[in-house]
């Protein structure tokens, strides 16, 4: 049995509107301490990849840990992602099992959960760096969709440093394809965006927060067109009778821990179809979505 929260986080309003939207605000989802000690490994993070040309480090499977943005140098430093920074930061590892978000995910698909996977994402000021529109469950199909991606702001979130963009509502509608031409982009199709683009709504706020979204809810983030940055710690929980149908795309050897509640060895499936995505073969999903742009030019 694993810390079993002692009030809730969530009223009953807000329950309602994450299974009616498909993501809902947390405001002090980490204490002050946990914020300081997550930005200060990350500002080392930063600070040490002045030293590389190329993404670096070893993931689980081989894959590089820190991934750099085109147009990263000593003099400019752009690291944009880090792989399951939890493996190598016991700050990250010690607030990915235990912050007040966790504690709603109990209340959404609780009261038993475990750890799925984690990341930072960083768009620095004036770069480039953007999420296109997906899916996040069409990355990783499990036996029921009952995963929750908790994005942790270790900056403040405005509307100018390219906040995450959701579109209400869809996780309750079609899973989208994300291969395209035969090649896996790990995004929507055209049309599919620019159908929903226009029902986007920005989630932001102070360092500290956290949006808690549905695996299933269609969402993207434009740049940084600010001069401030914004860095997301991404942790995901799934309900622990939620079983993973492919290879974790960021394996750690934490993935499946039981961080609330008990293991019960039950499993639980719903009815949906998919392809099965592909595993990414390089530091980050960013190259996957990077064939988007390819795949539109060629046809």
């Amino acid at each position: 049995m694993t810390n079993i929260p002692t009030s809730p986080v969530l009223s009953d309003a807000e329950i309602d509107a994450y299974w009616r939207d498909g993501y809902v605000f947390v405001a002090d989802a980490l204490t002050p301490a946990q914020l300081d000690a997550l930005r200060s490994d990350f500002a080392a993070w930063v600070d040490e990849s002045r030293e590389y040309t190329e993404p670096y480090g070893i993931t689980q499977d081989g894959r590089p840990r820190f991934d750099l943005q085109p147009g990263h140098s000593a003099d400019h430093p752009i690291l944009r992602r880090v792989a399951s920074p939890v493996e190598v930061s016991e700050a990250y590892l010690s607030a990915m099992r235990d912050n007040r978000a966790l504690d709603a995910v109990t209340q959404l698909v609780g009261p038993n959960i475990e750890f799925n996977n984690s990341k930072i994402n960083a768009k620095h000021p004036g770069t480039a760096t953007e999420v296109k529109y997906h899916q996040d469950f069409m990355f990783q199909p499990h036996t029921n969709e009952d995963l929750i991606a908790c994005l942790f702001f270790l900056d403040d979130v405005t509307l100018e440093n390219g906040p995450l963009n959701v579109v209400p509502g869809t996780h309750t509608g079609p899973l989208y394809d994300h291969w395209h031409d035969g090649v896996y982009t790990g995004t929507v199709a055209p049309e599919v965006e620019t159908a929903h683009v226009e029902r986007a709504i920005p989630v932001h706020g102070p360092a500290g927060s956290a949006c808690l979204m549905h695996t299933r809810l269609l969402h993207g983030s434009a740049p940084n067109q600010s001069d401030r940055p914004r860095t997301l710690f991404i942790s995901e929980y799934r309900a622990e009778d939620s079983k993973p149908l492919q290879v974790n795309h960021l394996p750690s050897p934490y993935d499946g821990e039981v961080v609330r509640g008990q293991r019960t060895n039950r499993v639980r499936c719903s009815s949906y179809e998919l392809d099965y995505p592909e595993v990414p073969t390089t530091a980050s999903f960013f190259d996957q979505q990077d064939k988007d742009g390819r795949v539109r030019r060629a046809t």
